[in-house]
């Protein structure tokens, strides 16, 4: 059984510095502060920012239960899933944790209507355009072979499909 230390090692290290940390760092650098806009387009910016975080929130958290309960692992690379997972927002696209960080970052953008937090949300989505196809995905089919190019074919890399897919036989993806 995953224990909950070893999820929040995984949290504080990897989505918390990103989301947090280094949003902290970029206002602290660009002068950011949080702030009501002023008037209607910027507060609804603000809004929609807030509706971004909570989805990427949601899609993370969603994410990150599945990596324990049906991955039997965690969302760190020393201490992966055991088993490849195809369920809940899996079934859309492949890198649902990386969307959710991604919504995230666009969400505080949004927030705090700042243009360095866009910048930094551009320079986290195209390290991981670049980072996993070079490296994640590489490891993954290493460890869930046939399985994982199944998937692969079926699900997306970050776009969502529009319908899940129904895996036809579960025991080529468990």
């Amino acid at each position: 059984m995953i224990t909950l230390g070893r999820h929040l090692a995984a949290v504080a290290l990897l989505p918390f510095v990103m989301t947090v940390i280094v949003p902290a760092y970029v206002a602290r650098e660009s002068g950011t502060v949080l702030a009501l806009g002023d008037g209607w387009p910027k507060i609804a910016a603000q809004i929609a920012g807030l509706l971004t975080v909570l989805t990427g929130l949601t899609l993370f958290l969603s994410s990150l239960r599945r990596f324990a309960t049906e991955g039997k692992g965690t969302l760190a690379p020393w201490d992966p899933p055991r088993n490849l997972v195809v369920q809940g927002p899996y079934r859309y696209v492949r890198n649902p944790m990386i969307s959710g960080v991604v919504f995230i970052l666009f969400g505080e953008a949004l927030v705090l209507l700042s243009g360095a937090h866009f910048m930094w949300a551009l320079a986290f989505l195209g390290a991981n355009v670049i980072y996993i196809p070079l490296a994640e995905e590489p490891q993954l089919l290493n460890r869930f072979g046939a399985a994982y190019v199944t998937y692969c074919r079926h699900v997306p890399r970050l776009v969502p499909r529009l319908h899940p897919w129904q895996p036809q036989d579960q025991k080529d993806v468990v």
